[in-house]
């Protein structure tokens, strides 16, 4: 059995208010940056919002109209043995949804599980791809924080595409509606968690979070099957984020990288590999 945890989150400033929308967008970029990549979702606005639009300002400020697939979910809350609510996801794009355990309070998930997960974030054209167990952790601490007995996800896993460094191509990405909350809200509260990406897209409306070594915020005011244009925001927040998350030992997530040795990868991380005798390497002679 495969358990990885993520370390519960503690308020890394004292109140964020509404400041993505009053003074968000006046920042720079953090290190880092947003997934260049294409988005879609089923609830499809007409036409893209307008940076300082009544609608753009409505919907950063948290005045969203919870409809459609914001709308509250009539789900009950799927609970284990013990009577822990369950990670529940609903691919809103195959109308298919699936319920796990978690290990503990703060997520953690049986490999067999993980492979479930996988096949329901699946790729559009099919293929699939593991899925980070940090970020279904983070995702089970949202629908837990939320008291929601789903999260919809828009959008798990995707083909990588050549020069796209988008975090969904490496099953470490969500992009997500939390039902009966505004996005801001969503995103709000996920930035306190340090080490993450989030995104939210007010034409398309849906919340983006991802891990990653350093936090980075952004609004992207274009929509489906658009090419995204991020504006960084809130970098200084993101920093204090991340400082707080070292300070009460949270791990920073390492970079995604694809190594071919085994040995030296875990070396890396600081796991002791014992050497192989030579018995073991001439068996086969």
């Amino acid at each position: 059995m495969r358990a990885i945890r993520f370390a519960r989150p503690l308020a890394c400033v004292a109140a964020l208010g509404s400041t993505v929308a009053a003074s968000a967008l006046a920042q720079p970029p953090s290190r880092g940056g947003a997934p260049k990549s294409k988005h879609t979702t089923s609830a499809r606005p007409a036409a893209t919002t307008r940076p300082g639009s009544a609608a753009a300002l409505a919907y950063l400020s948290g005045k969203q109209a919870l409809v459609g697939l914001h709308a509250p979910s009539a789900r009950s809350v799927a609970r284990d043995a013990s009577g822990r609510p369950m990670l529940t996801l609903t691919n809103v794009n195959r109308s298919e949804t699936l319920s796990v355990p978690a290990l503990d309070d703060d997520g953690g998930f049986d490999s067999a599980d993980l492979d479930r997960v996988a096949h329901l974030l699946r790729a559009a054209s099919g293929d699939e791809h593991p899925i980070d167990p940090r970020t279904l952790s983070l995702a089970y601490r949202i629908q837990t924080h939320f008291d929601v007995p789903e999260i919809r996800v828009v959008s798990g896993y995707r083909v990588p595409k050549p020069g796209s460094h988008s975090n969904h191509n490496r099953g470490r990405a969500i992009d997500m509606i939390v039902p009966g909350v505004p996005d801001v809200e969503v995103a709000r509260y996920v930035r306190e968690t340090g080490f993450v990406g989030v995104g939210v897209y007010p034409t398309s409306q849906f919340v983006h979070v991802d891990i990653r070594p350093h936090s980075y915020f952004w609004v992207d005011y274009t929509g489906p099957h658009m090419k995204s244009h991020d504006r960084g925001i809130l970098g200084d927040l993101a920093a204090q984020c991340d400082a707080a998350a070292l300070a009460r030992g949270q791990a920073p997530i390492e970079p995604y990288v694809v190594r071919t040795d085994v040995d030296a990868a875990l070396k890396s991380r600081g796991v002791a590999v014992a050497s192989q005798s030579s018995d073991d390497e001439d068996e086969d002679d």
